[in-house]
């Protein structure tokens, strides 16, 4: 039995770089995972982050679908609270007319930004979780086949039935993608500590559904792969740097790495990022199967969403083609199999 595996990207702005920059390669690492056999390419949304470029993530979408041909494109996710979900059924109705087969939804209920962005997106800061169970309802209900009397219709998307995929950080999307039916990610990437309680949690409690039949789970882990477990560690202190700057409220674009981590930050600094990116692996081919193995086994999850923040397109390009190259080579073990 082979492991599926895909992409989170982000789209990271450089530092020194444009939002320009940034969009053409996150197109062109989707180019490349399309030859290295990834399963599918997800985008996530995030506003006023001077380091990201996937806010109009929709739009981000189309653009890389336009430049692949099989590889599966979606949101990972969009953050439901955001908009108005006839909005996004004919956002992703569009999409999903011009590359029919390929598009996916994945929904989040984070603002996916600070409060005042979120309030300037119109955002209702005091939403509850039913309201969020309510919206990913209506929405499936705009992707259904047309009923009789029906009087608001998404056009495109009336009948597409779309993949709809529940994105979580916590035991609440779990619960909610087990309830409805639908698939899971677990952003173990950045939020690992439930990891294995969520997807077990999903696991347990899912109910079949028009949509899927048995559970699905997806856990997102960091890849900073190089050739060398130095050159990979070297590589990794951009995404330290970041973690750090965003606890400091200065994250700004993607920073260069630094031969000296240690210099950068204080010691209680680095336990809170280290937390954060526990479920991160560094290093060479061999460093990598042996991570990569130990979390599958420990997560259970179905497949393995590769997220990857490196500061040089070449070096982020050979890292997620390492990624790609082990975990093809994966031997899944779940509790459980014959």
């Amino acid at each position: 039995m082979s492991i599926s595996y895909s992409i989170l990207d982000l789209s990271p702005i450089p530092e020194g770089g444009t939002a320009a920059i940034a969009l053409r390669n996150s197109r062109d690492l989707a180019q490349h995972a399309e030859e290295w056999g990834y399963s599918r390419y997800w985008v996530a949304e995030h506003h006023n982050m001077t380091g990201n470029a996937s806010s109009a993530t929709a739009v981000l979408i189309g653009y890389i679908a336009e430049g692949t041909k099989t590889i599966r494109v979606g949101s990972g996710g969009i953050m439901l609270p955001n908009h108005a979900p006839l909005v996004i059924a004919e956002q992703f109705g569009t999409l999903a007319s011009l590359y029919p087969g390929r598009i996916e939804l994945g929904l989040g209920r984070a603002p996916g930004t600070d409060q005042m962005t979120a309030q300037a997106l119109r955002r209702d800061l005091q939403g509850s979780d039913h309201e969020f169970a309510q919206d990913v309802r209506e929405l499936q209900q705009y992707f259904a086949p047309d009923q009789e009397g029906q009087r608001v219709r998404a056009i495109p998307g009336v009948g597409l039935e779309l993949p709809i995929w529940i994105l979580g950080s916590s035991l609440y999307g779990a619960q909610l993608a087990a309830d409805y039916g639908l698939p899971y990610a677990f952003a173990s990437h950045f939020a690992p500590d439930y990891l294995q309680e969520a997807i077990k949690t999903y696991q347990t409690y899912f109910r079949p559904s028009a949509q899927l039949k048995k559970p699905y789970a997806v856990f997102g882990v960091n890849v900073i792969a190089a050739d060398t477990d130095e050159e990979a560690q070297y590589l990794f202190t951009t995404l330290q740097q970041h973690y750090t700057r965003a606890r400091r409220n200065t994250r700004g674009q993607l920073p260069p790495p630094i031969a000296d981590i240690e210099a950068f930050w204080e010691p209680h600094e680095k336990a809170g990022v280290m937390r954060s990116l526990a479920c991160s692996v560094v290093g060479s081919p061999k460093t990598i199967r042996l991570g990569l193995q130990r979390l599958l086994e420990i997560s259970g999850a179905d497949e393995i969403l590769v997220a990857g923040q490196i500061y040089d397109h070449a070096a982020r390009l050979r890292s997620f083609e390492i990624a790609g190259e082990v975990i093809r080579n994966l031997e899944p073990d779940f509790p459980g199999d014959d």
